[in-house]
């Protein structure tokens, strides 16, 4: 498995380069069922990440430019009446994708937000009365502009929660900048990726994810984290019982990609970032950085 995941890993980085972290992060998102949240200035790759993945996985790809004028019809669908069926007719909204892109999900009132993450936390929509299932897998990618900056409505705590992951995918170092200014267009290499996983392989590998074992010492140091999350000075309150279940689920698909079927506190501590950072700021921006890393360091491994 680590082979396939690894060759997947090598796929986009090709795309998006000098961030491999970042992509490793992704796809362990995407590994995990969850969801991913990508916090940035424009132009730094963010779209071009989330169609590189659905492109190599084989997965249909839709994106969602998120206005204030946007309504939760535009995201979920709506029903129209058809003068030649005689009846109602669901037209399904690009939410009906396995890849969704939410592109600037901060830009659209708090009500189509809600929408969107109602549909995320439920892998289904209710309209009208029906109850209609999403696509198997079902992945949001949803990008968030910086809260500095001007029209933005901020996600609340409660909505944030609802992402396994927030990364940040910042400047490419010099290096990978100047092969981005010498290089082709990303758009053209990524309409030439092949898929390299079918469908089928993705949710083999989603399940071999839920396979792998975490030992009781190892819940233990996860739960530690989380009881010293809950005392620190400043937060209202630390994190949740969700971000818990999602922190090892992180880890465990971070551990089969790197070809074990155990989880290890490494494992924990490299995804713990990207899975606790967004939980931890609580309208103050940039302290959630700090706050990781004192967890980190001040919780120990064994007691």
């Amino acid at each position: 498995m680590k082979a396939r995941t690894d060759q997947v890993i090598e796929s986009l980085n090709s795309i998006l380069l000098g961030k491999e972290h970042q992509v490793r992060l992704a796809f362990c998102g995407l590994l995990a069922q969850g969801h991913l949240l990508i916090e940035d200035i424009p132009g730094m790759g963010k779209t071009t990440l989330s169609h590189a993945l659905a492109k190599v996985m084989g997965l249909s790809y839709k994106r969602i430019q998120f206005t204030n004028d946007l309504l939760p019809a535009d995201v979920l669908g709506f029903s129209m009446y058809d003068r030649e069926a005689g009846t109602l007719v669901f037209h399904p909204g690009p939410i009906f994708a396995q890849v969704v892109l939410a592109d600037e999900i901060n830009r659209a009132s708090p009500r189509t937000q809600s929408a969107l993450l109602e549909a995320m936390e439920e892998r289904q929509v209710s309209i009208e009365g029906e109850t209609r299932p999403l696509p198997k897998p079902f992945f949001v990618i949803a990008t968030q502009n910086p809260i500095e900056q001007g029209g933005t409505y901020p996600l609340p705590e409660s909505q944030l929660d609802r992402f396994l992951m927030r990364i940040r995918l910042g400047y490419p170092d010099p290096r990978a900048e100047r092969e981005l200014l010498e290089g082709e267009d990303r758009r053209v290499l990524t309409d030439r990726l092949s898929s390299i996983l079918a469908v089928d392989d993705l949710k083999h590998l989603q399940e071999a994810v839920e396979k792998v074992t975490t030992s009781p010492a190892l819940l233990d140091y996860v739960q530690r984290l989380l009881e010293q999350s809950r005392q620190m000075p400043g937060l209202v309150y630390g994190l949740s019982p969700r971000a818990g279940l999602g922190l090892v689920r992180a880890a465990k698909a971070w551990a089969m990609m790197n070809g074990r079927n155990h989880v290890l506190p490494d494992d924990i501590q490299a995804v713990f970032p990207a899975v606790a950072e967004h939980r931890l700021e609580q309208g103050e921006s940039g302290k959630s950085q700090e706050r990781i890393r004192h967890l980190l360091t001040s919780v120990s491994v064994i007691e």
